[in-house]
């Protein structure tokens, strides 16, 4: 019988913003320009994935993973149990 292991990881991204500073914010550009970006206010310039990190890792049963799979996805947790095998779960076969 096969063995499932969930891993969990954070992807990470460095993020790169080019904020134009109004003349009235002139006397705290940087601070302006970095609420922008917290603000999500700054439009994207450039990206690059920096990788992922895993966190943990565990041997799961496929009957944990279908009901993991449910309470975090609600919407897609309505599919048969077999169309999530075939979606989102990496199989041996999945390589084929």
């Amino acid at each position: 019988m096969s063995k499932f292991v969930m891993i969990t990881a954070v992807s990470q991204f460095r993020m790169r913003y080019v904020v134009e500073v109004p003349d009235d914010a002139e006397e705290f550009p940087i601070d302006y320009a970095k609420d922008m970006v917290v603000c999500e206010d700054a439009v994207e310039f450039t990206q690059k994935h920096l990788g992922e990190t895993i966190v943990d890792a565990r041997e799961i049963d496929i009957e944990s993973a279908i009901e993991q799979f449910r309470y975090e996805e609600p919407v897609l947790g309505q599919w048969t149990d077999d169309q999530i095998v075939e979606n989102v779960i990496t199989t041996v076969n999945s390589e084929e």
